[in-house]
Protein backbone atom coordinates (compact mmCIF):
# COMPACT_ATOMS: atom_id res chain seq x y z
CA UNK A 1 0.00 0.00 0.00
CA UNK A 2 0.94 3.21 -0.71
CA UNK A 3 1.36 6.28 1.54
CA UNK A 4 -1.29 8.17 -0.28
CA UNK A 5 -3.75 4.79 0.09
CA UNK A 6 -2.44 4.82 3.47
CA UNK A 7 -2.88 8.51 4.38
CA UNK A 8 -6.37 8.47 2.09
CA UNK A 9 -7.37 5.40 4.58
CA UNK A 10 -6.29 6.97 7.89
CA UNK A 11 -8.20 10.11 6.98
CA UNK A 12 -10.81 8.52 6.34
CA UNK A 13 -11.23 6.33 9.87
CA UNK A 14 -10.54 9.53 11.78
CA UNK A 15 -13.48 11.41 9.77
CA UNK A 16 -15.90 8.53 10.87
CA UNK A 17 -14.76 8.82 14.43
CA UNK A 18 -15.04 12.97 14.13
CA UNK A 19 -18.48 12.56 12.76
CA UNK A 20 -19.95 10.44 15.20
CA UNK A 21 -17.91 11.81 18.39
CA UNK A 22 -19.88 15.13 16.78
CA UNK A 23 -23.18 13.40 16.67
CA UNK A 24 -22.96 11.97 20.01
CA UNK A 25 -26.30 9.80 19.17
CA UNK A 26 -27.09 6.15 17.69
CA UNK A 27 -27.23 6.12 14.35
CA UNK A 28 -27.39 3.57 11.62
CA UNK A 29 -24.47 2.51 8.90
CA UNK A 30 -26.64 3.98 6.16
CA UNK A 31 -27.23 7.63 8.14
CA UNK A 32 -23.60 7.77 8.55
CA UNK A 33 -22.55 6.87 5.12
CA UNK A 34 -24.83 9.27 3.83
CA UNK A 35 -23.35 11.80 6.22
CA UNK A 36 -20.05 10.82 5.35
CA UNK A 37 -20.02 10.69 1.49
CA UNK A 38 -21.75 14.37 1.67
CA UNK A 39 -18.31 15.27 3.14
CA UNK A 40 -15.60 12.85 1.45
CA UNK A 41 -15.98 11.15 -1.69
CA UNK A 42 -16.20 7.39 -1.00
CA UNK A 43 -18.14 4.62 -2.97
CA UNK A 44 -20.15 2.10 -0.43
CA UNK A 45 -17.75 -1.00 -0.48
CA UNK A 46 -14.63 0.86 0.69
CA UNK A 47 -16.62 2.91 3.57
CA UNK A 48 -17.95 -0.15 4.60
CA UNK A 49 -14.34 -1.62 4.87
CA UNK A 50 -13.27 0.88 7.02
CA UNK A 51 -16.34 1.10 8.84
CA UNK A 52 -15.91 -2.81 9.73
CA UNK A 53 -12.90 -2.21 10.73
CA UNK A 54 -13.63 0.17 13.32
CA UNK A 55 -16.29 -2.13 14.66
CA UNK A 56 -13.85 -5.03 14.83
CA UNK A 57 -10.72 -3.15 16.65
CA UNK A 58 -14.12 -1.48 19.10
CA UNK A 59 -13.62 2.03 18.40
CA UNK A 60 -17.26 1.78 17.57
CA UNK A 61 -19.55 -0.21 19.16
CA UNK A 62 -23.22 -1.28 17.75
CA UNK A 63 -26.05 -2.50 19.17
CA UNK A 64 -29.56 -3.48 18.25
CA UNK A 65 -32.48 -0.43 19.10
CA UNK A 66 -36.00 -0.98 18.10
CA UNK A 67 -34.99 -3.60 15.70
CA UNK A 68 -32.18 -1.61 14.01
CA UNK A 69 -28.71 -1.75 14.51
CA UNK A 70 -27.14 1.50 15.61
CA UNK A 71 -23.89 2.64 15.93
CA UNK A 72 -22.16 4.93 18.56
CA UNK A 73 -18.47 5.74 18.81
CA UNK A 74 -16.99 4.38 22.00
CA UNK A 75 -14.77 4.91 24.81
CA UNK A 76 -11.56 3.85 22.85
CA UNK A 77 -12.89 5.77 19.92
CA UNK A 78 -12.68 8.55 21.55
CA UNK A 79 -9.47 8.23 22.86
CA UNK A 80 -7.91 7.30 19.35
CA UNK A 81 -9.43 10.29 18.09
CA UNK A 82 -8.03 12.93 20.54
CA UNK A 83 -4.65 10.94 19.44
CA UNK A 84 -5.36 11.10 15.22
CA UNK A 85 -7.85 14.07 15.04
CA UNK A 86 -5.00 16.22 13.74
CA UNK A 87 -4.82 13.58 10.38
CA UNK A 88 -7.76 15.42 9.43
CA UNK A 89 -7.37 18.20 7.00
CA UNK A 90 -9.13 21.15 8.47
CA UNK A 91 -10.97 21.66 5.37
CA UNK A 92 -12.09 18.52 5.82
CA UNK A 93 -13.06 19.46 9.66
CA UNK A 94 -14.91 22.85 8.23
CA UNK A 95 -16.53 20.72 5.87
CA UNK A 96 -18.09 18.45 8.64
CA UNK A 97 -18.83 20.89 11.19
CA UNK A 98 -20.74 22.65 8.76
CA UNK A 99 -22.45 19.77 6.85
CA UNK A 100 -23.48 17.76 9.97
CA UNK A 101 -26.06 19.94 11.29
CA UNK A 102 -27.53 19.91 8.44
CA UNK A 103 -28.26 16.58 7.98
CA UNK A 104 -29.08 15.41 11.60
CA UNK A 105 -31.57 17.57 11.25
CA UNK A 106 -33.10 16.20 8.05
CA UNK A 107 -32.60 12.63 9.63
CA UNK A 108 -34.21 13.26 12.81
CA UNK A 109 -36.95 14.46 10.56
CA UNK A 110 -36.96 11.22 8.47
CA UNK A 111 -36.48 8.80 11.20
CA UNK A 112 -39.68 10.86 13.36
CA UNK A 113 -42.27 8.73 11.46
CA UNK A 114 -42.23 4.81 11.65
CA UNK A 115 -44.41 2.09 10.96
CA UNK A 116 -44.03 -1.79 10.45
CA UNK A 117 -46.11 -4.75 10.57
CA UNK A 118 -44.81 -8.42 11.90
CA UNK A 119 -46.86 -11.60 10.32
CA UNK A 120 -48.41 -13.28 13.28
CA UNK A 121 -49.77 -16.42 10.80
CA UNK A 122 -50.57 -16.53 7.23
CA UNK A 123 -54.10 -13.94 8.51
CA UNK A 124 -53.08 -12.07 10.94
CA UNK A 125 -50.46 -9.25 11.09
CA UNK A 126 -49.61 -6.36 14.13
CA UNK A 127 -49.06 -3.06 12.87
CA UNK A 128 -47.23 -1.13 15.17
CA UNK A 129 -47.04 3.10 14.08
CA UNK A 130 -44.65 5.06 16.28
CA UNK A 131 -43.76 9.25 16.20
CA UNK A 132 -40.53 9.43 17.43
CA UNK A 133 -38.48 12.67 18.70
CA UNK A 134 -34.93 13.33 19.85
CA UNK A 135 -34.55 9.29 19.95
CA UNK A 136 -38.16 9.14 21.83
CA UNK A 137 -40.96 7.33 21.15
CA UNK A 138 -43.83 10.21 21.90
CA UNK A 139 -46.36 8.19 20.30
CA UNK A 140 -47.10 4.29 19.58
CA UNK A 141 -50.17 2.63 18.73
CA UNK A 142 -50.09 -1.22 18.20
CA UNK A 143 -53.58 -3.09 16.13
CA UNK A 144 -53.91 -6.14 13.94
CA UNK A 145 -54.60 -6.82 10.26
CA UNK A 146 -56.36 -9.73 8.78
CA UNK A 147 -54.22 -9.46 5.64
CA UNK A 148 -50.94 -8.77 4.20
CA UNK A 149 -52.83 -6.12 2.27
CA UNK A 150 -54.71 -4.26 4.86
CA UNK A 151 -51.54 -4.18 7.07
CA UNK A 152 -49.63 -2.77 3.63
CA UNK A 153 -52.24 -0.05 3.47
CA UNK A 154 -52.14 1.02 6.52
CA UNK A 155 -48.39 0.87 7.27
CA UNK A 156 -48.20 2.98 4.18
CA UNK A 157 -50.70 5.51 5.37
CA UNK A 158 -49.32 5.80 8.39
CA UNK A 159 -46.15 7.04 6.69
CA UNK A 160 -47.64 9.46 4.06
CA UNK A 161 -50.00 10.86 6.76
CA UNK A 162 -49.03 10.69 10.67
CA UNK A 163 -49.03 14.37 10.72
CA UNK A 164 -52.70 14.04 10.06
CA UNK A 165 -53.56 11.32 11.61
CA UNK A 166 -51.81 12.05 14.96
CA UNK A 167 -53.87 15.04 16.30
CA UNK A 168 -56.69 13.36 15.19
CA UNK A 169 -56.11 10.53 17.56
CA UNK A 170 -55.15 13.17 20.40
CA UNK A 171 -58.37 14.87 19.92
CA UNK A 172 -60.63 11.98 20.21
CA UNK A 173 -58.25 10.67 23.40
CA UNK A 174 -58.75 14.07 24.85
CA UNK A 175 -62.55 14.40 24.31
CA UNK A 176 -63.13 12.95 27.55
Amino acid sequence: MSDLDSNTLAENKVLILYMLNKINADITEANLFNIITSINDLNYFYFGQIFNDLVETRLVASYTKDTETVFKITTEGKNALSLTKDLLPGIVKLKADNLYKEKLIAMAEESSVVAEYIPKNETDYTIKCKIIENNQTIFEVSTFAGSRDNAKKIVDNWNQNAHTIFPKILDLLLQG
